[in-house]
């Protein structure tokens, strides 16, 4: 717009203001997503550490590369199906991240194809790549759980799969606008809609490989396999606790204070108690405070806290933290009795807790207009502890079954289709072996002394 004689306008206070609010939107949201990004650097660590020394090299390049995977397959079409415009059940804009998304720093009317998206006042290009990160831990998550055992080329399958149709489905549900969310289910960053869908796809992976050779022997009951390097798996848990601090105050998507430090506090007191509990526990249910416990205990912790983070009290947090801890260690045991064999315990974390999380917000959410950034359009009613009766708790126990049986069925189909299409084990001989060699010709530790492979 210019001036009768040709000069530009100069812009106004209130535009001024508005264009350094969605600058300093995009730096929060941008510097968020690389820390959630950085998590793949945590898997990494967790999963290699807590896996045996010969299948550290499979480990490390499905963790790599799951996520340039995800890139591609959320890219073309896992974002229009999550977050394009459509039906309650998925969306059917914005394939190749095509389409206008126009947020109210930008229009006073909405014309894009991404109307689930329109709050936040940042542009496209960054709401894509903060969920594209949230897409590709949904993945990682599988790994670990069924790592030791499977062929790479159908982890590789199925991850695309994953990220492509089933998790920005159930996604869209929740986040985009979808069904889930008319019925007023809550999941603030993503226990349901990330950490339960890597869950259950990491469950039903494990189910149909089966446990590795030695796991379970019927006289002795389960086999310990214990992890190989203790020390980066240490160093995964800490990388992934900074993540945190991207993926659960991030998902606020503007630089809102208020919001950011409340919800930083939740999600660090979440896992601080987390580990507490998880190192009282498995001290006196199995008689040492096992390090593997206390790692898990910390991301069960913040697995359970993704959810209501920015619902809850602090001293709810705590509980919730606390609860995770405890659950975490009988939950590891209780997948051994059924011998599900999970070598990270992934399924403990991000399943069991991210259910516990997810219900956690119809008990304890504060209620709106509690905190400034929460009011009755923002959030859920309020938690069944704080007198809110069960009607939020209805709602979360709606939505975690009704995700889990979607990715359950979805997951089923697929690895069934990729078992009888070739199979999805390696061979006894490659698994006794290592996959190391078998699978990508090398090792990860090449010219250290070793003992035989037992």
């Amino acid at each position: 717009m210019v001036l009768r004689w040709g000069c530009p306008r100069l812009p106004t206070a209130e535009e001024m203001m508005s264009d350094l609010k969605v600058g300093l939107d995009t730096m929060w949201v941008v510097i968020t997503a690389f820390l959630v990004f950085f998590m793949n650097a945590g898997f990494c660590m967790l999963e290699t550490g807590f896996c045996r020394y010969k299948n550290a090299v499979n480990v490390l390049a499905k963790n790599l590369i799951v996520f340039a995977l995800s890139t591609i397959a959320f890219w073309v079409i896992g974002f229009g199906l999550m977050f394009g415009d459509g039906t309650p059940f998925f969306g059917f804009n914005g394939w190749f991240l095509s389409g206008a998304d126009n947020s109210p720093a930008t229009a006073d009317t909405y014309q894009g194809v991404f109307s689930a998206l329109n709050w936040a006042g940042v542009p496209l290009a960054a709401k894509f790549f903060f969920q594209l990160v949230f897409a590709g831990t949904a993945a990682t998550i599988v790994s670990g759980a069924v790592a030791e055992r499977i062929k790479f080329v159908d982890f590789l399958i199925f991850s695309l799969l994953l990220v492509g149709i089933s998790y920005p489905i159930t996604g869209h549900w929740i986040w985009g606008g979808g069904w889930l969310a008319d019925v007023g289910f809550w999941d603030f960053a993503g226990s349901t809609v990330v950490h339960s869908v890597g869950g259950w796809a990491a469950l039903m992976g494990a189910a149909f490989l089966g446990p590795r050779m030695g796991r379970f022997i019927e006289r002795d009951g389960a086999v310990a396999m214990p992890g190989h390097n203790m020390a980066i798996a240490t160093l995964g848990c800490l990388i992934l606790w900074l993540g945190w601090f991207g993926f659960n105050p991030g998902s606020t998507m503007a630089a809102d204070p208020n919001a950011i430090t409340h919800i930083i506090l939740t999600t660090n007191t979440a896992a601080a108690f987390g580990g507490v509990a998880a190192t009282i526990t498995a001290w006196a249910y199995l008689g040492k405070p096992d390090l593997s416990m206390i790692i898990n205990g910390i991301l069960a912790g913040l697995v359970a806290v993704t959810a209501p983070c920015a619902f809850v009290s602090l001293p709810w947090a705590a509980l919730i933290g606390a609860i995770g801890g405890i659950i975490v260690v009988f939950s590891v045991t209780f997948f051994d009795k059924l011998k599900i064999d999970d070598p990270v315990g992934a399924i403990s974390v991000h399943l069991v807790n991210g259910i516990w999380g997810t219900l956690a917000v119809g008990l304890f959410a504060a209620g709106p207009d509690v905190y400034s950034w929460y009011t009755a359009d923002l959030g859920p009613a309020r938690g069944l502890f704080l007198g809110g009766g069960l009607g939020q708790v209805g709602s979360q126990l709606l939505g975690i079954l009704s995700v889990g049986g979607f990715t359950v069925l979805f997951s089923t189909v697929v690895w069934l289709i990729l078992k009888a299409a070739g199979g999805i084990r390696v061979s006894p001989e490659e698994e006794f072996a290592g996959l190391d060699v078998g699978e990508h010709g090398m090792e990860a530790y090449s010219g250290f002394l070793k003992e035989d492979v037992k």
